[in-house]
């Protein structure tokens, strides 16, 4: 089992444990943390922007060409920084276990 460590959008923090291999984007938002997936893990709708902690970002698998031209589309609405991912795109493992996350502002 995997652990996932959230500050929410009010600064609030949590763990959440995850089972199974799946993408982080449906492990925040079956813990109800605003995070919305409203693609379906598509990369085309940005409401599951998060910000990785600088210690996990190289251990992630690389942007798609999709992912940045999202974060591009999004950035005119919200702060994106270097470290920021669409977690439908970050698929959870025990090898991220631990992985330190912020949930972005909504687009």
């Amino acid at each position: 089992m995997a652990v996932v460590q959230v500050k929410d959008r009010a600064g609030g923090k949590q763990t959440l444990e995850v089972s199974g291999e799946r993408p982080l984007m449906e492990v925040l938002r079956d813990s109800n943390l605003g995070v919305l997936g409203t693609c379906g893990g598509m990369s085309s709708c940005g409401t599951c922007h998060v910000y990785i902690a600088e210690t996990w970002a190289d251990k992630l698998p690389p942007k798609t060409e999709d992912e940045q031209l999202m974060l591009e589309g999004i950035g005119e609405l919200v702060e994106v920084r270097a470290n920021s991912r669409l977690s439908c795109q970050i698929p959870m493992s025990e090898e991220l276990s631990g992985i330190e996350v912020e949930v972005g502002p909504v687009a």
